[in-house]
């Protein structure tokens, strides 16, 4: 059944693109027209923090803030007919809903609240593996049987025809546990539209936008390589993706907001947290490189022409197991013999700490800011960055902190840190893994009580993926004067994380740049301009649909967000590193302005 006006598309908005995001996202975006009000809550380390609030409180386990912003907003929706979709449910999606009832009851409304369960099996686990389901580790091969680790959380990522299916039986809000970013707009653009399993064209057309609008301002001018390109420099508005019957879209943003959409922010956003582009899914397999993407107007881009297949018969299992303790130490090393002053400092510290075994990890980095004949003291710094890993938390403690103040008196010359020595916090190791598709049961609890199972779509077992490549064919011929340049005035950039990986897309705002980029950008080149990656592997992925690479950097975050000692966790400024290294490059593609 189609439930859109005309067979007009449908407007689905984005108010939340991680827990702890603007909360007054949600009602910024009831300020124009849309019809349906979306958030993502989740990643994977949420999983683990909300998995903490539960150990805390029972009753707890999914996201508070989503509750505020309701309060602010769910009488506005249901006076104007506006769905809520949103993945706030974390680990505990019965216990929001029941929250939702209160607060509708307390405001004196009417609200049909619907919830889906089934994405949790930490519960399943040694019951899968005596089957023989081993939960590899898909970074690494290892079965989860030698992980030797507790897991505390097991959730596998479900698809959006539960959404569509409480729509359709008549829910005003509909709260999600793990489900796919994209599928809060997937969900809702198949009710809407009424589409069928096997329409695999819309239905990816749907997920791409999806992904397109999941992490908020990030498609409207947040987080965006060329700050000379938006003039508006407020606050960006959320996205609005209006998918049409056919699955294409226009990503855009209410008018008089700040930011900019542009083919440039949504193609970046494109790019964010993939690997390759054949982007598997438990609905559909959407090929990242068949989509076309396209100015329509001020403020809105259109994406069209994606194409989709049948999904794997396998769903993705992110796992969070309790890894031990750590704590993070950083001493400030002032004006001369840098390293000297490190190295005395990092003897000194081993000596009191004892026993190295005592350890899981020590990881010393030396981050040098210094500079010779700096005009200001804090120019003149570097940082010597501890951290440690331990099973006991009294070691990875103020045992340790503790130690390192010791040094304040009997250490280097103008010994100081940056914090007061603290305790050990426990961190998570994530453990990404599959199941096949007959393990998991989607369900359905409908506002009267009762509740139905989801079935999956028809899946393959032979899914069409993207190749793999290293370099790509003979670049055009340019002039032969070279100069040397920063690769990102060449080039737009943006990384994440993606479990214990980071991936990194570069893309061209011009064709004949992107013949050069494609050449020049090798995966052998990529390991010199990155030279942490030099005994990494390395997966190089071409979108010339929108003049793109991507590139996967395995195991650069491993084992995770939570538990890398990389002072960039998340790998969110490895495409802007990468950006300000400087290459050699034909002389007529090189701004005069980069000269300078």
């Amino acid at each position: 059944m189609t439930h859109g006006t005309a067979g007009r598309a449908v407007r689905i908005a984005n108010c939340s693109g991680f827990y702890g995001d603007r909360l007054a996202a949600a009602r910024e975006m009831l300020a124009g027209p849309i019809d349906v009000l979306t958030g993502d809550y989740l990643a994977e380390l949420t999983m683990l923090i909300l998995w903490k609030a539960r150990q805390a409180d029972p009753q707890l386990g999914y996201a508070r803030t989503f509750l505020r912003q309701m309060e602010d907003v769910l009488g506005t929706c249901l006076e104007r007919g506006v769905k809520i979709v949103a993945n706030a449910g974390g680990l505990n999606p019965a216990g929001l809903a029941a929250k939702l009832d209160e607060l509708a009851a307390r405001l004196g409304l009417q609200a049909k609240i619907a919830y889906i369960t089934g994405d949790d099996l930490v519960d399943r686990l040694p019951g899968m593996q005596e089957r023989g389901i081993d939960l590899a580790n898909l970074d690494t091969g290892l079965p989860l049987a030698k992980a030797g680790l507790p897991v505390v959380t097991a959730n596998a990522y479900l698809g959006g025809w539960g959404i569509a299916a409480a729509l359709e039986a008549g829910a005003d809000v509909v709260v999600c546990p793990r489900v796919t970013d994209a599928s809060l707009a997937m969900g809702p653009a198949a009710w809407w539209h009424g589409w069928r399993r096997d329409d695999w064209d819309a239905l990816a057309g749907a997920v791409l936008a999806g992904h397109v609008i999941e992490c908020g301002p990030q498609a409207t001018g947040g987080n965006y390589s060329f700050l000379d390109e938006i003039t508006d420099r407020r606050y960006p508005g959320f996205p609005i993706a209006e998918i049409a019957a056919d699955g294409s879209s226009v990503i855009t943003k209410h008018d008089g907001t700040g930011g900019l959409v542009s083919a440039g922010t949504v193609t970046a956003q494109l790019l964010y947290e993939i690997a390759e582009p054949a982007y598997l899914g438990p609905d559909v397999v959407t090929h990242f490189d068949t989509a076309g993407v396209e100015q329509a107007g001020p403020d809105r881009v259109a994406l069209t022409g994606t194409k989709g297949s049948p999904p794997p018969d396998t769903l993705k299992v992110a796992l969070n197991m309790l890894g031990g303790y750590r704590n993070t130490m950083t001493m400030v090393l002032t004006g001369l013999d840098i390293e000297a002053k490190a190295e005395h400092a990092r003897r000194l510290l081993l000596h009191r700490l004892g026993d190295p075994d005592a350890f899981d990890e020590i990881d010393v980095r030396l981050l040098r800011f210094d500079r010779p004949d700096a005009p200001s003291n804090e120019q003149a710094t570097a940082h010597l960055r501890i951290t440690v890993k331990s099973q006991d938390e009294r070691a990875a403690g103020r045992a340790f902190s503790d130690a390192i103040l010791e040094q304040a008196l009997g250490g280097y010359a103008g010994f100081h840190t940056t914090t007061p020595p603290t305790g050990a916090s426990a961190f998570g190791v994530y453990w990404p893994a599959l199941v096949p598709v007959a393990e998991v049961t989607q369900t359905l609890h409908l506002p009267d009580g009762t509740a139905q199972d989801i079935p999956h779509s028809a899946t393959t077992s032979a899914v069409t993926t993207s190749p793999v490549t290293t370099s790509a064919a003979p670049a055009p011929a340019f002039g032969a004067d070279r100069v040397p340049v920063p690769l990102g005035r060449l080039c737009g950039a943006r990384s994440g994380d993606k479990g214990g990986n980071a991936n990194v897309g570069f893309w061209a705002r011009d064709e004949r740049t992107y013949a050069w980029l494609r050449g020049e950008l090798t995966t052998d080149r990529l390991r010199e301009l990155l030279p942490e990656a030099a005994e990494l592997d390395l997966r190089r992925y071409e979108l010339p649909n929108i003049l793109a690479l991507n590139f996967v950097v395995v195991g650069l975050i491993a084992p995770g967000v939570a538990a890398t000692t990389r002072p960039d966790a998340q790998a969110k400024g490895l495409g802007e590193y990468l950006r300000s290294r400087y290459v050699m490059a034909p002389r007529e593609l090189v701004p005069d302005a980069s000269l300078s």
